[in-house]
């Protein structure tokens, strides 16, 4: 299966820069796969597609500000993007990083990241990824609270050096997000309203969280041209006892978005039993790929070319797929994060 075959045009102007001004007022495609058939609604409409029995699992994964900026030796600026702790100590925190404008930076360099906080390079992973140590004074979690910035995808454009915006901390966070972990958001989650959850617990369909926490590997790219060679990124995942008897007692599982599918695939057995448990997955999804549990999907629209996307046709048909995100061009649908979602059933 050849990459160049999942590719859309998709005009810049509707690559969404900001949230949408109330969470719930997003537009909402939805697309029967059945009928093959779409119709535009806006996203607080959402519990009239769903029914008693139905269950919505959500990633509960809450965005860390992962995103900071430092002074090499030499006196240059570097960017870091923190992606996996490795170790928490009393004095410390070691993480994974990735680096930007890491040029001539060695082992053992002591980055100053200001206001108390410096980071020692313990080692360089491979091209892109670094291992650092984080010293603060008033400890490593507290100075990221404070200075850490989103850790917004590349393709969301703020300047460089603006201080953290405000909005983009509120509003690149779900309403329900819970656990630490994520370095981007799961963004099919960011449409919810408190509205809306009650509408749909008043309706009979059950919310049954779990958490994946999202890494990188989201933003990164397909690099080999043969879809089968891809592979994702490991990432770590939690389903609770409660949350498992949910979803096995439901009717019919609707998954918000891409990382709450590949949750439930990755441990759902062959009868599409999910067990309460916890490990890491690097479940990669492409068409082809028979789905054991999920049966409807709410998602955003995704880069082309991407794992996401990928995902999106294995559930729908690539021809089908190819014909709504068409259709959400045309009807001047915004993408991306912090753009608009469809409802596949």
């Amino acid at each position: 299966m050849e990459l160049k075959d999942f590719s859309y045009f998709l005009p810049d102007e509707l690559i969404a820069q900001h949230p949408c001004q109330k969470r719930d007022q997003s537009h909402l495609l939805v697309l029967d796969k059945k009928k093959e058939k779409m119709a535009d609604f806006s996203f607080f409409q959402l519990p009239d597609f769903l029914q008693s029995g139905d269950v919505l699992v959500i990633n509960d994964s809450r965005v860390i500000p992962a995103r900071l900026f430092g002074k090499k030796p030499t006196g240059g600026i570097l960017e870091i993007l923190l992606l996996t702790r490795k170790a928490n100590e009393k004095d410390s925190q070691t993480w994974e990083v990735l680096l930007r404008s890491a040029k001539k930076l060695q082992e053992n360099d002591v980055i100053d990241l200001g206001n108390k906080c410096e980071a020692k390079v313990l080692a360089r992973i491979s091209d892109k990824k670094w291992l650092l140590e984080f010293f603060s004074l008033y400890g490593f979690e507290a100075y990221l609270n404070t200075y850490g910035r989103v850790p917004l995808p590349p393709y969301i454009k703020r300047k460089k050096n603006a201080e953290s915006n405000i909005t983009d901390r509120e509003r690149y966070q779900t309403i329900y997000a819970k656990n630490p972990g994520s370095v981007a958001a799961p963004t099919a989650g960011l449409h919810f309203s408190a509205d809306v959850l009650q509408t749909l617990q008043k309706k009979g369909i059950q919310i049954a969280p779990i958490t994946l926490h999202v890494g990188y590997g989201t933003f990164m790219p397909i690099e080999v041209n043969e879809v089968e060679k891809h592979v994702m990124e490991s990432e770590y995942y939690e389903i609770n006892a409660e949350s498992s008897q949910i979803i096995n007692n439901s009717k019919r599982v609707i998954a918000v978005g891409t990382t709450a599918t590949r949750t439930l695939e990755s441990v759902a057995d062959d009868d599409g039993y999910i067990p309460a448990k916890s490990g890491t997955t690097n479940c990669f999804i492409y068409p082809g790929y028979k789905f054991k549990r999920v049966k409807g999907l709410l998602t955003n629209f995704h880069l082309p070319q991407s794992s996401l996307f990928l995902l999106v046709c294995a559930f729908a048909g690539t021809d089908l797929i190819k014909k709504a995100y068409q259709h959400a061009v045309e009807s001047r649908y915004l993408f991306y994060s912090y753009g608009d979602c469809m409802l596949i059933i």
